[in-house]
């Protein structure tokens, strides 16, 4: 079945930086759409990233851009979500998903399959 992980979560100070990973098992993700997803302590899971299959064009919101880079590994069968000059608004629970389609969807609803989740502390 599908499968997704993600890892590289970790304690972070602010301005630090990280990569976060998300593996996948009986899909080639070069194919897929993989987005990236986060959820702070008492708020709504909101979409941060997207890179498209194939194509591989990427999508931020808006209070990421500039610090966040996502990208694909097709020898690996790994998407990356480099995390730089993190703020503390960056501690949450980082998921990757894919909804088995070449384009990026409009909503987090779209996406099928989800991993785990990996957590993302930044403090001093």
């Amino acid at each position: 079945q599908v499968q997704l992980v993600e890892s590289g979560g970790g304690l972070v100070q602010p301005g630090g930086s990280l990569r976060l990973s998300c593996a996948a098992s009986a899909i080639t993700l070069d194919y897929y759409a993989i987005g990236w997803f986060r959820q702070a302590p008492g708020k709504e899971r909101e979409g941060v990233s997207c890179i498209s299959g194939t194509d591989g064009i990427t999508y931020y919101t808006d209070s990421v851009k500039g610090r966040f880079t996502i990208s694909r590994d097709t020898v690996k069968n790994t998407v990356y979500l480099q995390i730089n000059n993190v703020k503390s608004e960056d501690t949450a629970v980082y998921y990757c998903a894919t909804d088995l389609e070449r384009l990026c969807p409009d909503s987090e609803r779209d996406y099928d399959y989800w991993g785990q989740g990996t957590q993302v502390t930044v403090s001093s």
